[in-house]
């Protein structure tokens, strides 16, 4: 073979090469996919013991066959990789739903490793077989050839319920990372529910149903108040502590007894909390130890922490949640892989995709069921009406000499070459019409079927499958009955398999929430060219007010209690709570006011602000830069939404000023080219926000405004146009709709 030399630059090869290894791993190892919750080598795995018939009633079967019988066929990448997936799937301090049912010793939740495949034994739970498996024959997924095409797998396992959200995930990809807590069955089904009755409902909404994360180890949530976000977003981190009650000892003493243990203490941190909690004794942080103990057993974690009489058992107890992992954060990413594609998922983003995968597999399912039903109808028909005319029927079969002549009658009327016993049988037989389907299961009826009871009884099943055929059509029809029947199967596994909460949602971070609003006063609102925004208090801009004033856009007073409005060149009003904005020091940075509003830098620009009281007390001023012009009560922008359209724009327009109406006498319009208009505001009329307004100025097909002033009578506002002062005053007083003066240079 003629060797074959390809000339390429280096840096090419080695970057297509990481991308095509970094987009494998993390696709076909490292992340689980949205709609069955599995990364790649649980589902080879699972499917594997499935097809092996390793059922939760059935006997258990060496770890060591499934492990080699899912390398050999699905998962070529090393037995470890394997054993290590199947050992977590059987671990119920690690996921809330174990979906495999291991016999001997899989590891402990103090860190004890797992024996070894050739000793320990397993099988799927029944869970796992009616949720994951019950509906794989009736073509409800995709199936994939293996890695070397021997065999098939299935692309994804068609799950019942979002086993992403049941029993969490964590995996390491290529500059990415996933870590999803498991949260309760139940409470995930009826948020399941609650999104397919309701798809706009919220995320506020759906948390009535999922009240947060629900740990295997239990123990509490500190930081309630910040799961709303976490779940918008799919990202943030989650607070929590191990439960700990007070018990008195020996002697008068207080023991302080751990009976639940943050999820993340897991494992050799058990040990590591052990050691620190000990260590403070040492370095002198307490003197209040006497004795720590580890009674953890198989019914449950108990730790002992025994304390001196006269100890401080609320400041000691604060002392552990401060210097050891009694305390901890548990850090949520919510990646999966969606389309295809790893993406962050907020919580109604994983159950949309969820649901909609239900829906798929309950179509392609009862799509399946419908076929085979419509085919035994057709059976069923031909045999119904075979033995309304058996006898002609049994005539044909003995006059044809073999088989074929007999079906071309059955399905043609073919007469030629069959004996009847009388011409009236030939000219029946010749209207015989039955299908191909219904001729070969005529000629391959057995004799018992005519009798009486058993005629009847082909009668009572095919009206039993018209029963079906009726009842699958309306499930495939009307998505309200499919979601019905989704909805009834959820139901019987929350009702099989569900059971109550765990971890406790710490109600402190709920006053978060119902906190007494604080004492109304006046602060300043301090918003730069930048979109940054942050308030301030009286004293402070006060102070700093010069390079207040020169350093932001916007500056204008307001109640703490109230709103700023921000008006956009597309016409939008986008109105944000002074309880959202940041409160500080003058320093501050602020936020982005993207991040607390609709308003988005990418496609708008910022107007004009101003607080929404001014607002109310004033009318306002719009000039558009095709030269539309209106006044409009202020009162018409208190509203309660976040975003209105504050104005009407014609095609190709944009708002170029927004001013509050006070003392002004006349405006003066600054055109592209030049052209300067001065009249009096009285000449603009009052409209409401819906209304496009009326023209300013005569414009030239390329000319546009690009400026608006306003003076009151006696202003000597001068402004600078191409390095040549302009005194606004000294302008020709023109009439509203007129060309205007251009401005030479």
């Amino acid at each position: 073979m003629e060797e074959k030399i390809i000339k390429t630059e280096y840096s090419d090869v080695m970057e297509k090469s990481y991308i095509d290894y970094a987009m494998s791993v993390i696709i076909a190892r490292a992340l689980p996919d949205v709609r069955d919750g599995l990364k790649p080598v649980q589902r080879r795995t699972l499917y594997d013991m499935h097809e092996l018939g390793i059922r939760y009633d059935r006997p258990y079967r060496k770890s060591a066959r499934i492990v080699g019988d899912t390398m050999g066929k699905y998962h070529p990448h090393g037995d470890s990789s394997i054993y290590e997936a199947l050992v977590v799937m059987t671990q119920d301090f690690k996921k809330g739903l174990p979906l495999v049912d291991g016999h001997g010793n899989f590891g402990s939740i103090e860190g004890d490793g797992a024996a070894a495949m050739r000793y320990t034994e397993a099988r799927l739970e029944k869970v796992t077989q009616e949720a994951f498996f019950a509906d794989l024959d009736k073509d409800v997924v995709d199936f994939q050839p293996n890695f070397d095409e021997t065999e098939k797998e299935p692309t994804v396992l068609p799950v019942k319920f979002p086993n992403l959200l049941v029993n969490g995930a964590e995996g390491i990809a290529v500059g990415m990372a996933t870590s999803i807590p498991p949260h309760n069955l139940s409470e995930v089904i009826d948020a399941t529910k609650a999104y397919m009755k309701d798809p706009t409902i919220t995320t506020r909404e759906l948390m009535k149903y999922l009240k947060g994360p629900d740990f295997p180890t239990g123990g509490i949530v500190c930081n309630k108040a910040d799961l709303l976000s976490i779940y918008e977003t799919g990202s943030g981190k989650i607070k929590i502590r191990g439960k700990v009650e007070v018990e008195k000892g020996k002697g008068g003493r207080c023991n302080v007894v751990i009976s639940e243990i943050p999820y993340t203490m897991i494992g050799a941190n058990i040990t590591k909390f052990l050691m620190d909690a000990a260590n403070l004794q040492e370095s002198k942080k307490t003197t209040d130890i006497v004795d720590i103990s580890n009674q953890s057993s198989k019914e449950g974690i108990r730790i002992i922490i025994e304390l001196k009489k006269d100890a401080d058992v609320d400041n000691f107890i604060n002392l552990l949640y401060k210097k050891t992992r009694l305390e901890d954060t548990f850090g949520v990413n919510m990646l999966a892989v969606a389309n295809g594609r790893p993406e962050t998922m907020g919580l109604k983003a994983i159950l949309k995709s969820c649901v909609d995968f239900q829906f798929e597999v309950a179509t392609r399912k009862y799509q399946t069921l419908l076929e085979k039903e419509q085919a035994k109808k057709e059976i069923q028909e031909g045999l119904i009406k075979a033995c309304n005319v058996i006898d002609l029927i049994i005539e044909i079969l003995r006059g044809s000499k073999d088989r074929a002549m007999a079906k071309a009658c059955l399905v043609d009327g073919v007469t030629d070459g069959i004996k009847f016993k009388s011409k009236g049988s030939a000219v029946m037989a010749a209207q015989l019409r039955f299908s191909e389907n219904q001729a070969n299961a005529i000629l391959e009826m057995r004799l018992y079927r005519l009798i009486g009871l058993e005629i009847e009884a082909l009668i009572a099943e095919h009206e039993e499958t018209m029963a079906n055929i009726y009842r699958y059509e309306d499930i495939l029809a009307r998505r309200d009955s499919m979601a019905q029947v989704i909805m009834n199967e959820l139901d019987g596994f929350k009702k099989e398999f569900g059971r109550k909460r765990r971890t406790v949602i710490d109600d402190v971070a709920e006053a978060v929430f119902e906190e007494k609003k604080p004492e109304e006063m006046e602060i300043y609102c301090l918003l730069d060219k930048f979109g940054y925004v942050k308030t301030v208090d009286t004293q402070t801009y006060e102070r700093n007010k010069d390079a207040a004033d020169a350093e932001n856009r916007f500056v204008f007073s307001l109640k703490n209690t109230g709103k700023i409005c921000v008006f956009t060149n597309t016409g939008q009003l986008h109105t944000v709570k002074a309880s959202d904005l940041p409160f500080g020091k003058f320093r501050d940075k602020g936020v982005p006011i993207d991040n607390v509003s609709n308003y988005d830098s990418a496609k708008e620009q910022i107007v004009f602000a101003t607080s929404q009281t001014s607002l109310n007390l004033y009318r306002v001023l719009f000039a558009t830069k095709l030269s539309m012009l209106k006044i409009v009560d202020g009162g018409e922008f208190d509203v309660a939404k976040k975003t209105v359209a504050a104005t009407k724009l014609m095609d190709g327009d944009e708002v170029v000023s927004v001013a509050v109406y006070e003392e002004q006498k006349n405006i003066i319009l600054q055109t592209k080219e030049g052209v300067f208009l001065r009249f009096s505001i009285e000449e603009i009329p009052e409209k409401k926000k819906g209304a496009v307004g009326v023209r300013g100025m005569k414009l030239s097909a390329s000319d546009e405004v690009e400026q608006v002033y306003y003076t009151k009578s006696q202003d000597d506002t001068v402004i600078t146009y191409k390095d040549k002062p302009i005194e606004l005053n000294k302008l020709k007083l023109g009439k509203r709709d007129t060309k205007g003066v251009k401005v030479r240079i």
